[in-house]
């Protein structure tokens, strides 16, 4: 079969309207493979199941990203530095797995055994990842750290490769679940989506509070053993719903198509392009995307190269040698959104503190607030609540107010919302190196007694929450709206990375900080003690750094011109 043949698009007889109003008219079929009937599957009846299997790794995912330095410090004895690039390093991988989550779902798995898979793995990690915490006391007298260590790092290795098939996969079967040719249940599709977010924030409140206090007061083991139990108890209901559930046929990989262009490219390296572009190579009838100059060099995959005398033409036009031009455009598009992308990564690096710098500062401030006695992790208790209380603020006072300034349908345009959220976080950074500057001055004092109240933290906590509203949601948004049409569960997936690529950032910042801080014998600036360091320096350094980077992100969004999914003439 030669790549036309491949890549025509099949044609059906379009559905009647009785048809539509018996079964769902947007490709889903039910469990047999057979068009899903629209009064015996999807709509509430499935995302119910959906939204409590996501509640359940909510909690999971929450309970060891709030506490896990505090684990890692105070059970392991790590160093804070350790600890802190430890945590940011594992959140960055349970963000870049869905990548490959998202690569088997749309290429070999479909989303639902997709998501029984990785579930599956989630839920032994989990398990390993308890069992790991009541190591100590089953091994007695024979206790050996480094066992302790390394079943601690499988189980977050575990925990961290099952979120992969879950953050890509769930939100997009509870979409499935809603016909979208449908107005009735399209309108409900973005109902899903609001009670989706609400599921994600109510399993990160649960675990802020109550699973941190368990942790801190009761042990670890039990900390670790009520989320692992909901695990367990999350996938046989996800999997109750098989019969109820709508599902999308598996297609081929976006992931794929843009390989297929690099590579394409590559090989043509030598060729000349032509001046006429309506040479290069596109389907008949399947044009979708106007040709562009920018990034010339990727027009060469489409550069019709004949076959030589001992090679067959099937194999000269391989889609790994020749694609097509929208092919080609896809990526492009791609590209254009690459420096919006960049400039993200430095606020995900911010908000990277909230789950490792924020813990070990809040560790060293008096934690007694009234009678009560506040775990530090408990204060990302202000970040969710920060988070639920500006999104409907955002959506019923913000959006109607910037919309009588800007006459904008959204209010703010995408990239101003981003850069709202940039700004936000350099408020953030500075207020926490302000607020540690503080703490080390009465620290260093002849007062025995002066501390600072772990209070003073809820601030930062709350003002880059308020940021996670414009940027971290934002830049979904963007994604999704800017990707091309046939990737827009890729762009969704670069959206992510850029949180795993901000955590990994993290993770080389704190470790450089260190190497550099701690040279002939200095303490450094994030010690074990952080009364003989600095980590005001380093919030500074960070603010510095996202004001640099919202300098960039101006400049970026002044160029971008936008991407336009312009039909062929």
């Amino acid at each position: 079969m030669d790549t036309q043949d491949e890549e025509r698009p099949l044609i059906h007889p379009l559905p009647t309207q009785d048809e539509c109003s018996e079964f769902t008219c947007d490709g889903t079929v039910d469990i047999n493979n057979q068009r899903a009937p629209k009064r015996s599957t999807g709509n509430w009846r499935a995302c119910f199941f959906i939204l409590g299997a996501e509640f359940t790794e909510c909690v999971a995912v929450y309970a060891i990203t709030k506490n896990l330095v505090s684990y890692l410090t105070g059970v392991l004895h790590e160093s804070n530095v350790d600890a802190a690039t430890t945590v940011s390093t594992w959140i960055g991988t349970s963000f870049f797995t869905p990548l490959i989550g998202a690569f088997l779902a749309d290429t070999f798995w479909g989303r639902y055994w997709t998501v029984v898979v990785f579930l599956s793995v989630y839920a032994i990690g989990m398990l390993t990842l308890t069992a790991s915490a009541f190591l100590p006391l089953l091994m007695g007298s024979s206790y050996n750290r480094g066992i302790h260590r390394a079943a601690t790092y499988l189980g977050l290795s575990l925990t961290a490769l099952g979120n992969g098939g879950i953050k890509p996969c769930v939100p997009a079967l509870g979409a499935d679940q809603f016909d979208a040719t449908d107005p009735v249940e399209r309108v409900k599709k973005g109902s899903f989506f609001n009670w989706f977010y609400f599921s994600v924030n109510i399993g990160s409140l649960l675990s802020a509070t109550v699973i941190v206090w368990v942790q801190d007061n009761i042990g670890w083991g039990v900390g670790f053993a009520i989320p692992a139990v909901l695990m367990v108890s999350g996938l046989p209901l996800f999997v109750a719903g098989h019969k109820v559930y709508r599902y999308q046929r598996v297609g081929g990989s976006p992931l794929t198509r843009v390989s297929q262009v690099v590579v394409a490219a590559v090989r043509n390296y030598r060729l000349e392009l032509p001046e006429d572009c309506s040479a290069l190579h596109e389907v008949p009838g399947n044009c979708k995307i106007q040709h562009t100059s920018q990034f010339r060099f990727f027009d060469k995959a489409t550069i019709v190269v004949a076959p030589s005398s001992n090679e067959k033409a099937p194999t000269a036009n391989s889609p790994w040698r020749l694609c097509t031009v929208s092919q080609v455009e896809e990526l492009k598009m791609l590209l254009r959104m690459f420096p919006v992308w960049a400039s993200m990564v430095l606020f995900f690096a911010a908000t990277a503190q909230m789950s490792s710098t924020f813990i070990e500062q809040g560790a060293a401030m008096d934690n007694h607030v009234g009678p009560f006695t506040v775990p530090p992790a408990s204060l990302a208790t202000f970040d969710v609540v920060a988070v639920m209380v500006c999104v409907p603020i955002y959506d019923t006072v913000l959006v109607p107010l910037a919309r009588r300034g800007t006459g904008k349908e959204r209010g703010l345009s995408q990239l101003q919302r981003l850069g709202v959220g940039l700004g936000l976080s350099v408020a953030g950074m500075a207020y926490a190196a302000l607020v540690e500057g503080r703490r080390l001055s009465l620290a260093r004092s002849t007062q025995p007694s002066a501390s600072m109240s772990i209070m003073w933290q809820a601030p930062a906590f709350a003002v880059l929450g308020a940021g996670e509203v414009f940027t971290a949601i934002g830049i979904l948004e963007f994604f999704y709206d800017q990707s091309p049409d046939g990737m827009k569960s890729l762009g969704t997936a670069l959206a992510q990375l850029a949180i795993a690529a901000g955590n990994y950032l993290n993770s080389a910042m704190i470790a450089a900080v260190a190497a550099v801080t701690t040279r002939n014998g200095e303490p450094g600036w994030i010690p074990d003690d952080l009364n003989n360091g600095h980590l005001d320096y380093f919030f500074w350094l960070m603010a510095l750094l996202g004001v640099v980077n919202l300098l960039y992100f101006l400049h970026c969004s002044i160029r971008y011109g936008g991407n336009k999914n312009n039909t062929c003439s």
